[in-house]
């Protein structure tokens, strides 16, 4: 299946730019006692700070915010994001506040940027003159940084299939086509790094770990319109949320559950036949019950197909660092990543 390029109408599409001044100038023949360096044509010499790289972490996090927000609300389109209409009135409002503390951090460094730099030479004794000579002023300073992003609406030109225009038209159907597969993909992306972050070599996680989860789950049903199959995808999480408790750790049975589905997340094919199957007629309970059940199964590392509650017994009395992924039922099987 592919998207269809009317999801167009659906979609905004949102470019983000954030500059940020980088501190560092290019390093010069005069900045060093010696003649004796190497000519041009060997090597090249690199750069030097001239101001703490602490002192600019926070311009750092603040992009890392922004765009967070648009990967949790949107799917990567033309170099920035395409969003749900029904999603822009909140995205937006979140990046004026992101926008609003970019610009007071920049005064307040700016307010304090004579002190910065004094700071940087005293934390550098011996190199004072390499620094001092590069200093540059607050204005251009300013001018090095930004914070804005632009949303618009992309449309499909009406040409004649044998108009020159027509080529703009089947560039922009390709990129539309492989929206659905690139959705899944940042899904793989972001279960991959839930699976290491919160699930691996677990035998007891907290509620926490499905913060992730719902944060996938979001999405997809924002983007459900963009591909048949995103829908089953988030039935089948929403299944799974309702099957765990309200309260407590999650142990056992439920946790075996929630490791075979993050597994299966991060497998973008086996994802897919999954809900093509749910499209078909299969039940999401079915599929989460048979990551947990007598009939799952799952492949060794010598590629022998094992019970899945015999290997999770057997991983609990190896130790953590010998967790298995999750086990899938039979059905698509996932690659193993060499987890087993």
């Amino acid at each position: 299946m592919h998207t269809d390029i009317t999801v167009l109408d659906s979609l905004v599409a949102v470019h983000l730019t954030v500059n940020i001044w980088t501190a560092r100038r290019k390093l010069v023949p005069s900045d060093f006692n010696t003649t004796n360096l190497p000519p041009e044509e060997l090597a090249s010499l690199g750069s030097k700070r001239i101001c703490n790289p602490a002192d600019l972490r926070v311009f750092g996090t603040l992009k890392s915010r922004a765009t967070t927000l648009l990967d949790r609300n949107g799917v990567r389109f033309l170099g920035g994001w395409a969003l749900p209409e029904d999603r822009i009135v909140e995205v937006q409002t979140e990046l004026e506040g992101i926008a609003t503390e970019f610009l007071r951090e920049k005064d307040a460094f700016l307010d304090r940027y004579d002190d910065a730099i004094r700071d940087w030479i005293r934390t550098n004794p011996g190199w004072e003159s390499i620094i001092a000579n590069s200093i540059v002023s607050a204005d251009y300073v300013r001018s090095r940084f930004g914070f804005a992003w632009q949303m618009f609406k992309v449309q499909t030109p009406a040409v004649r299939d044998d108009s020159p225009d027509s080529l703009v038209n089947t560039g922009l159907e390709d990129v539309v086509t492989g929206l659905g597969q690139t959705l899944f993909g940042e899904i793989a992306k972001a279960a991959t790094d839930t699976w290491h972050k919160s699930f691996v070599g677990k035998t007891e996680v907290t509620r926490k770990a499905l913060s992730p989860l719902r944060t996938m789950y979001r999405k997809l049903t924002g983007l459900s319109f963009v591909e048949p199959r995103v829908s089953p995808v988030a039935d089948l999480l929403q299944t799974a949320f309702s099957a765990v408790g309200r309260k407590g750790h999650i142990v056992g049975p439920t946790l075996l559950m929630l490791q075979g589905l993050v597994s299966l997340l991060r497998d973008p094919e086996a994802l897919l036949e999954h809900a093509q199957s749910m499209l078909d007629g299969r039940n999401p309970d079915d599929i989460l019950a048979g990551f947990t059940g007598p009939g799952s199964l799952v492949l060794s590392e010598n590629g022998e197909t094992i019970g899945a509650q015999e290997d999770y017994a057997d991983v609990q009395d190896e130790g953590a660092d010998e967790m298995p992924m999750a086990p899938l039922p039979i059905g698509p099987q996932l690659d193993s990543l060499g987890l087993w």
